[in-house]
């Protein structure tokens, strides 16, 4: 009798170790030990990463239906400053409704022992304390379910499988008014509208911006139509008036623009499936007909609806006259590029503000602001890329600011900049190039809205608006500047062999029916690093020469690939996209390695954890 167990290369867990401790177990803490038996999931993750928020909505349902065999931890391993603030932490996991175990990892422990290289990845374990899989990037549930559920069959019949609760306990709600808002819109009758975002509704506050009008929306997470006290969003951010009666609201984890109608509270979609935009999903269409991917905020700039749309790194439009949705900038790739709208690179865009010739941009994940040219040119005014961040005024080429998520147009042509992670609200003045700061002591400032002379801000981890006066100078802080920590990989200054190891889930193939099935974009921060190897290519391999006088610098790397069912007799079979962005720090020595190997999907059956470091 042959043995039919599906083998998979096997390396022994090690140790979840996190400074921060564990959240949501009731203060239990934990090892591997007490898992035994349990397939463990471990998701590392950071709460500044749209792909990271991305993969915790695709584990809601992975989650439900495997309750009593699997138990998925999330390991937060930070970027930015902010995120190794552990109250930071704590505020995050209840703010995205994270339902697991989490591990705050401020120092990347846990995420150096596990050799990962990208935000998310996602980690199986299995039974017997094993790692069977590890996936870089988003859209990998359906390849781990089906996993998890030959792990069942395997251990079920072994008997090393142990079913039974998780160690998850849910944390003690809490009675505000407002749970971690997100947007705010003074509407014509001078009261606000806020996006109650972590409750998933929409607040309308009378003008003293504390005694609550009426909620819409049931409060509970899903993407319904109707009345107000039985539609329903998911987390809804940006708000915009689209007449003196109807607002447009950036509907985040439904992919989904929304209307509300000011004087019924009816709500209904204006944009949007419900379904996540994947690489080669249409990018323009009836509004009702084509994808989006978390549009983060809205605001009208030239009679169209422009969206943040911060899951693929673009700008897109509505138009309420057509009806129909459109890319208007950036190409999907990640980072801070200006230029013509087709050819700009964006990074998580955040927050809008339109004046009469410009559309002001929070470019997040690059800690930048900038803005749009009624042409569609894109141009930056503070910010210099994904990996440098801090808090320093003065001349805007070398101000830094810490993941901004909002942006307020100024009468007098300037611009408040909402600088959430630096807990501060900043000014950028055009005519002078000068940044100043506003104020600080503020908790995530997320938003600013212009009331007369003062300024109502968001403090979305106090729960509440805040009124500011505009001051006529600015605060004085001292100059802080940050670059993420992550450690640097040791290369070998001139060729360096870089290879993406993917190979398509069990049951699956690479899709070939319309052309290459794969693409690999590699760039360099600074660009003088790259001697060669820059560029578009459709191998997922490719030789980098790297200039010796160049001492280190950051590798930029975009892979996708992608797979179908593998079943001739199928005549539709279901395709999968996987893409990863990576930001590998490098750090040329002799003696390095001349091969950086980085993995788009899968270890089952072909890698093991020591494959992937260099």
């Amino acid at each position: 009798m042959t043995d039919s167990t599906p083998r998979r290369v096997r390396v022994r867990a090690p140790e979840l170790v996190g400074k921060g401790g564990w959240l949501n177990t009731g203060d239990k803490q934990y090892t591997l030990a007490d898992l035994r038996g349990r397939i463990v999931l471990l998701d590392f993750w950071t709460f500044c990463c749209i792909n990271c928020l991305h993969v915790l909505d695709e584990l809601r349902e992975l989650e439900e239906r495997h309750a009593d065999t699997v138990v998925v931890i999330g390991v937060h391993s930070p970027k930015f400053v902010h995120e190794a603030e552990h109250a930071a932490v704590v505020d995050a996991v209840e703010r995205y409704g994270v339902a697991h175990p989490v591990l705050d990892d401020p120092e990347l422990a846990t995420w150096k022992q596990y050799a990962v290289r990208a935000w998310p990845t996602l980690v199986v374990i299995d039974p017997e304390g094993y790692v069977v899989a590890q996936h870089a990037g988003e859209g990998h549930v359906h390849a781990i379910e089906r996993l998890v559920t030959e792990l069942e069959a395997e251990h079920g019949a072994k008997g090393t499988l142990r079913r039974g609760d998780g160690p998850y306990v849910a944390p003690e709600p809490q009675p505000t008014a407002l749970r971690f808002p997100g947007k705010a819109l003074v509407l014509p009758s001078g009261n606000f509208l806020v996006s109650d975002t972590t409750r998933h509704q929409l607040v309308e506050l009378e003008a003293d911006g504390e005694s609550v009008v009426r909620r819409i929306g049931s409060g509970e997470r899903g993407f319904t139509d109707g009345p107000a006290g039985t539609a329903a969003f998911s987390e809804p951010q940006g708000l915009a008036l689209l007449d003196e009666g109807a607002v447009v609201v950036a509907d985040t984890v439904n992919h989904a623009l929304r209307r509300l109608d000011l004087a019924t509270g009816e709500v209904t979609t204006l944009a949007g499936t419900g379904r996540q935009w994947w690489q080669g999903s249409p990018t323009s269409g009836p509004a009702r007909e084509v994808d989006l991917s978390s549009p983060w905020d809205v605001a009208l700039f030239g009679g169209r609806v422009w969206i943040a749309m911060a899951g693929v790194h673009q700008l897109w439009a509505y138009d309420p006259v057509e009806r129909t949705v459109a890319v208007t900038a950036g190409t999907t790739n990640e980072g801070l590029v200006d230029g013509p709208g087709a050819e700009a690179w964006f990074a998580q865009p955040s927050g809008l503000a339109a004046t009469a010739d410009r559309l002001w941009v929070a470019d997040s994940e690059t800690s930048a602001l900038r803005w749009v040219e009624p042409d569609g040119s894109v141009h930056t005014a503070v910010g210099t890329g994904l990996f440098d961040f801090g808090h320093r005024d003065g001349a805007a080429e070398q101000a830094l600011l810490q993941h901004p998520l909002g942006v307020t147009a100024l009468p007098d042509g300037s611009v408040a900049v909402s600088d959430t992670y630096n807990h501060a609200l900043r000014r950028y003045d055009p005519a002078t190039g000068e940044v100043t700061t506003l104020a600080t002591d503020l908790r995530e400032p997320s938003d600013a809205v212009l009331v007369g002379d003062d300024l109502v801000v968001v403090e979305s981890a106090r729960h509440r608006l805040t009124r500011l006066r505009l001051p006529e100078e600015a605060v004085q802080v001292a100059s802080v500047a940050h670059r993420t920590q992550r450690a640097a990989t040791e290369v070998a200054p001139g060729r360096l062999e870089l290879d993406v190891i993917f190979q398509a889930p069990a049951g699956q193939k690479l899709d070939e029916r319309y052309g290459p099935s794969t693409r690999l974009l590699v760039s360099a921060t600074p660009p003088e690093l790259l001697l060669s190897g820059e560029g578009a290519g459709t191998d997922l391999s490719r030789v980098l020469e790297l200039d010796p006088r160049v001492t280190e610098g950051v590798l930029h790397v975009s892979a996708m690939a992608a797979s179908c069912d593998d079943d001739e007799a199928n005549e539709y079979p279901a395709c999968h996209v996987h893409q990863q962005d990576w930001g590998v720090p490098v750090r040329l020595a002799q003696g390095g390695a001349d091969r950086l190997p980085l993995v788009l999907a899968g270890l089952d059956d072909q890698a093991s954890l020591d494959d992937q470091t260099p």
